[in-house]
């Protein structure tokens, strides 16, 4: 069962400030001036001075935590990506099957964000899931790898079949096409000053072109059709995409990364089920 990934308890801890200096505690405990009479009055300024010195390092320290606390579907996704990584965004093993796995969980909650136009193609993800899901749960070290997935049905000759684990590989890869086309989409028209800036709908229309639509037959072809007429604002979206306390500039340097990182992953599942002969299926 797959389960979000929670933010850091320690990521969300207040920040400590500086340690105190010996005979501090006691002043802390209580806060009558420790010097001579007739000093008092000018001990309590200099407190209040440090004091005030210590809540300005302190809102800084604050202020440097914000962001890793502020926790995104597409940071969620970079974090889910990075440690399979390494130089020139190769993967050091064959594609593994948890990460997988949760950046389909991830792509779910971006097409929630698109509205409920993508009912569709969202009731398809999660039955593909599911079926990953039922199969790893069996043997998660025998199906640690997609490509032990797609072997075993191989083997059985189920591969083919319109319920395997293969096809549901093969289907969440390609919706995961379309999570990049569109992003890539959004994240590049910004870059293009002066330029009218396209709606949300014509986005994941062409999105949608490239990377789903060579495979869809005439009926996910006209149910994707109908979705697109009811897609909400580009802006609302884009507020989405960011979440709290973010800036549109680090969303894009974020999309950026996040790109180098998903394509590599998709381009090695498309060359294994191509050798599986699978690359080419296509739905009604």
């Amino acid at each position: 069962m797959m389960v979000e990934r929670e933010k850091d308890e320690g990521e969300a801890m207040a920040v400590n400030g500086p340690g105190k200096e010996e005979g501090e505690a006691e002043a802390a405990a209580a806060p009558a001036a420790t010097g001579e009479k007739g000093e008092g009055e000018r001990n309590d300024g200099e407190r209040d001075e440090g004091e005030e010195r210590k809540e300005e390092e302190e809102a800084e320290e604050k202020k440097d935590k914000v962001e890793p606390e502020e926790w995104s579907e597409i940071r969620l996704a970079i974090a889910e990506l990075s440690p399979i990584s390494r130089r020139g965004g190769k993967l050091c093993s064959s594609p593994p099957t948890l990460p997988f796995l949760g950046l389909s969980h991830l792509l779910l909650r971006l097409l929630n964000k698109i509205g409920p136009t993508m009912a569709v193609l969202r009731l398809d993800v999660q039955r593909n899931i599911e079926r990953l899901q039922e199969l790893y749960l069996q043997d998660p070290s025998k199906y640690s790898t997609l490509t032990a997935m797609v072997e075993k049905e191989a083997d059985d000759g189920t591969v083919r079949k319109a319920d395997s684990c293969a096809r549901a590989i093969l289907w969440l890869t390609r919706s995961m096409d379309f999570t990049v086309a569109l992003l890539q989409r959004l994240e590049e028209e910004e870059k293009e000053e002066g330029s009218d800036q396209q709606s949300l709908a014509q986005l994941v229309e062409a999105a949608y072109m490239v990377s789903l639509k060579p495979w869809h037959g005439w009926i996910s072809s006209a149910a994707c059709k109908i979705a697109l007429k009811l897609i909400p604002e580009r802006a609302i979206f884009v507020g989405w995409l960011m979440g709290e306390n973010q800036s549109y500039s680090l969303l894009k340097v974020e999309i950026e990364k996040l790109v180098q990182l998903l394509q590599p992953f998709l381009d090695d599942i498309h060359s294994m089920l191509a050798k599986f002969r699978l690359d080419r299926l296509k739905s009604t």
